[in-house]
């Protein structure tokens, strides 16, 4: 694995941006959204609207420009001002070509869709990493890429020229990295977990050690003097921040990469169990059980069918 924690979850996690759609709309209107369990992005192009909880809380402000990303596991509404009656987004026509749809009347809003498939996250790496939504203004210091790419995505939606759906959908890939660097960039609103720690400058190059060698049987004092931090100081330090302790940590991002190579690869349990720190295949088998529910090579049949 590389230094670079981010690249190596996304990596690790098969993390794929998927472009869906989007809508256009003017007047009275109220779409209601649902992530069925993924991270649902939606960029807003033009105009303004609202963003409405359905779980509860405050509604947000969404501008021209503006990008969220909600966790997925609660449906919220977007709206030209609250009590609209919303619609539900499979009832709404989508033009097959554009796929795009339109609400109310006229086209003072536009706003492109789109979710991050992390089904094969086997260990939830990068789900539980994140807050329950993400508010990404045009102003932040990572939205001239945004609008960027958000720009390209339009015009290959537009365009309709040969591999523009895969374009696109690289594009969400692209959209997802930086919304990510905005997270380090305000690791506070984080949740516990990985990406809360990689923000942590002392806490970071623990981290970087456990991602570049994660065979070697690292220990906790090792970690602690990379930090430059005493172990105890170390242990609670990470533990607050990434929501386990160093150890720990390190169990679940070998079982992560091990789930990887046995969903991509061929090679035998017994190789891939030295790769990730384990002198026996029989140890390693056990480990994985306890973290995934299944044996290595079930879970590699069932990867596979």
């Amino acid at each position: 694995m590389s230094t670079d924690p981010l690249s190596d979850a996304l990596a690790v996690a098969d993390a794929r941006g998927v472009f869906s759609g989007g809508f256009t709309a003017g007047g009275d209107w109220a779409v209601r959204l649902r992530g069925r369990d993924k991270p649902k992005v939606n960029a807003l192009v033009r105009g303004s609207c609202l963003l409405v909880p359905e779980a509860g809380g405050e509604p947000v402000v969404l501008a021209e420009g503006d990008l969220v990303v909600s966790d997925g596991r609660h449906p919220y509404v977007l709206c030209s001002a609250p009590g609209v009656e919303p619609l539900d987004s499979g009832e709404v026509a989508v033009d097959p070509g554009t796929r795009m749809a339109r609400l109310g009347t006229g086209e003072d809003v536009m706003c492109v869709s789109g979710h991050i498939d992390l089904s094969r996250d086997s260990g939830d790496l990068l789900r539980r990493a994140l807050p329950e939504l993400i508010h990404v203004r045009a102003d932040a210091a990572e939205a001239p890429a945004l609008r960027w790419l958000i720009g390209q995505l339009v015009d290959e939606m537009r365009a309709d020229r040969a591999g523009s759906a895969f374009a696109s959908d690289q594009l969400a890939q692209l959209m997802f990295v930086q919304v990510l660097r905005v997270c380090l960039a305000e690791a506070g609103a984080l949740p516990p977990g990985w990406l809360r720690a990689l923000a942590d400058e002392r806490l970071a190059p623990a981290l970087r050690l456990m991602h570049a060698d994660p065979a070697h049987p690292w220990r906790l004092a090792e970690l602690a003097r990379a930090a430059a931090m005493s172990r105890t100081a170390f242990a609670v330090r990470f533990r607050e921040t990434a929501g386990v302790p160093p150890l720990t940590y390190l169990l679940n991002w070998r079982m992560s990469l091990a789930a990887r190579a046995l969903r991509q690869d061929t090679v035998p349990v017994a190789v891939l169990a030295r790769s990730v720190g384990y002198t026996s295949e029989s140890a390693f088998s056990n480990a994985f059980k306890r973290a995934t529910g299944v044996a290595p090579r079930r879970y590699r049949e069932a990867t596979r069918s």
